[in-house]
């Protein structure tokens, strides 16, 4: 099983509507110098999995957070509403071999801070089901 920030990365990816690409301007794990307009996925903790008697039907609960750089606040703030829109709720999709029953967002995107290059960050996180 992957981690979540693989598959979800696929999921941005695969949604053309926000044009980004993994390795330009959408990243895992760590968040590069440039470009100034940026995604990146961070795997964060969840929750316990689901402790069940037969094997492989047990659930797991994940987090992750999402954090949009941008120059310009107004575009930022649409990214990460975008992000927001395709992912809350989404479910019952396979990706890379594992079910993803349902992604919630559990808080609304928010500015985290600026950088020292004027660049503001939004981050936004999400609560996930997956087996």
């Amino acid at each position: 099983m992957n981690p979540c920030s693989v598959d979800i990365s696929g999921i941005l990816e695969a949604e053309s509507s926000l044009g980004l690409i993994l390795g330009e301007d959408l990243f895992i794990g760590k968040e590069p110098d440039s470009p100034n307009n940026c995604v990146t996925i961070f795997d964060t903790p969840g929750f316990p999995p689901q402790l069940t008697y037969i094997q492989g039907e047990d659930y797991f609960y994940p987090s992750i957070q999402i954090r949009v750089r941008n120059i310009d606040y107004l575009d930022g703030w649409e990214m990460v509403n975008d992000i927001k829109n395709l992912l809350h709720g989404r479910g019952q999709e396979t990706w890379n071999g594992t079910l993803y029953s349902v992604i919630v967002c559990v808080a609304e995107p928010s500015l985290l801070d600026w950088d020292k290059n004027g660049r503001a960050h939004f981050v936004i996180t999400f609560n996930i089901q997956r087996r």
